[in-house]
């Protein structure tokens, strides 16, 4: 397992240098000893399908502007993970959605110092008017054998995913 270069150089805690142990991908602080992990954070994301159409969002910032993907964002501190999915498409979208079931949890290794674990729901439009908002530029439904180019690849697996037919939408009412 390859060692990668800590995003600190010094303990938080105590001031100590931090250092990658001999056979660890975790650093330790030289004073305390504490144990420093560099774990990934949580996304959420929701597939919209509406008349064999998906959302999706075009980016607005960043290193991804002017790419699209599928409403999503980052789960904060003490945040349910699916009132987060909420959050993220009202926020992006402008569109009110109830969460349904897990359509797919993926690791995120595209870019390798901002790892994330994503969690991609599905949702049900209830209410709200179609904006972008946020950080997106632009919010559309798109064909499924027709998208956009996107921004991240573990999107793009998801969405192959379900043109082939492997994930499929619940077909019972709200959860």
């Amino acid at each position: 397992m390859a060692v990668m270069a800590s995003v600190w150089r010094f303990c938080p805690f105590c001031g100590g240098e931090l250092a990658a142990g001999p056979r660890s991908p975790h650093w330790h602080c030289s004073l305390c000893g504490l144990t420093h992990y560099r774990n990934p954070a949580v996304g959420v994301a929701v597939i919209l399908m509406e008349s064999n159409q998906v959302l999706l969002t075009c980016r607005s910032r960043g290193r991804y502007a002017g790419l699209w993907c599928v409403p999503c964002g980052y789960v904060e501190w003490d945040e349910d993970v699916r009132r987060a999915a909420q959050r993220e498409v009202k926020e992006e979208t402008g569109l009110e959605i109830v969460v349904l079931d897990v359509c797919d949890v993926r690791s995120n290794f595209h870019d390798r110092d901002r790892q994330t674990v994503g969690i991609w729901f599905w949702g049900k439009r209830i209410g709200g008017e179609l904006k972008p908002g946020d950080d997106a530029s632009d919010a559309r439904f798109f064909p499924l054998d027709a998208l956009p180019p996107l921004a991240f690849p573990t999107d793009s697996a998801v969405l192959a995913d379900i043109r082939r037919g492997t994930l499929v939408a619940p077909t019972s009412g709200e959860h």
